[in-house]
């Protein structure tokens, strides 16, 4: 089982001017730590589960370019990116510009989008749900036309592209690996099992997201897709303690998630910024897990 960090909450504690030191440290020691692959929200108001709407916040797109300079290894994307807040056509160009300059890196994390605040707030339309699912799927197809030899227009409901050229082309091969965000079993599971190269349901539970996906093969199975070829991911957050204190009890939990068929936690990290804790994930939670 694989861990990846997903970077919430920018709120280290520091001045304005530190932050791009202290986020090129967590990302460094992240990779450091073993972690394999790291994303960011797409969101520019905080979110309520995880503080006030006036905490930091920063675009993803620009802080993965960021991130992208001070890494090497580790795979990079946005959880997930709001179908809402981007042209496709651009979105398909954002992602290849961090692929080709971080070496082959990028996934493309898209959902369908839900923060209704920000959206007012920033004055970005924010249509009825099932209007952002067919959004959403318009620009899974946008992007993969982008990707493809294909150059011509592309015509939808939502969109409609006269020319779908993208040069440079991503490093990866056939294009960068597509997850879809979110545990909707009707919709989003079908969008996955129809798209994407990976899945991310909620870690509620092992039970829970065994159920899920579950499911998820069902839908493969209606779409004529192998479930196999879909990598299984979690969210969920991560909390050693700084002495290592709970690392066996995280460990214990995530390998139930394994038992499940879950390959892959991405998940926020309890004092992300403090060397310590992080120290612990390399050297006490990401190789136990690695042998699951």
């Amino acid at each position: 089982m694989q861990l990846g960090l997903h970077v919430s909450n920018f709120t280290f504690g520091v001045p304005p001017e530190a932050f791009a030191s202290t986020l090129a440290r967590v990302a460094t020691s992240a990779e450091t730590a073993g972690f394999y692959r790291l994303s960011v929200m797409d969101h520019y108001f905080q979110i309520p589960n995880v503080g006030p709407a006036e905490a930091e916040m920063f675009e993803a797109y620009s802080t993965l370019g960021f991130i992208a300079a001070h890494t090497s290894r580790m795979k990079l994307g946005v959880l997930a990116t709001g179908v809402t807040y981007r042209n496709p056509g651009f979105l398909a160009k954002q992602v290849t510009g961090i692929d080709v300059l971080s070496g082959g890196r990028a996934w493309l994390g898209i959902g369908a989008a839900w923060f209704e605040r920000e959206h007012h707030g920033l004055g970005i339309p924010f249509p009825p749900l099932k209007q952002r699912f067919e959004m959403l799927e318009e620009a899974i197809q946008v992007c993969n036309q982008m990707w493809s030899d294909n150059n011509g227009p592309y015509a939808g409901k939502h969109y409609h592209l006269a020319e779908t050229l993208c040069s440079p082309r991503p490093l990866q091969r056939p294009r960068p690996p597509i997850l879809v965000a979110g545990s909707g079993e009707r919709k989003t599971l079908r969008l996955v099992a129809r798209y994407a190269d990976i899945c991310n349901v909620r870690g509620t539970s092992p039970e829970d997201a065994g159920r899920l996906l579950r499911l998820l093969d069902e839908h493969c199975e209606r779409e004529g897709r192998d479930p196999g070829s879909i990598e299984r991911t979690i969210v969920t957050r991560f909390d050693p303690g700084a002495r290592g204190e709970r690392a066996s009890s995280e460990v214990d939990r995530l390998a139930a998630f394994s038992a499940m068929g879950v390959q892959g936690a991405l998940g926020s990290l309890i004092g992300v910024a403090d060397p310590a804790v992080m120290d612990v994930m390399g050297s006490k939670v990401i190789p136990a897990l690695a042998k699951l």
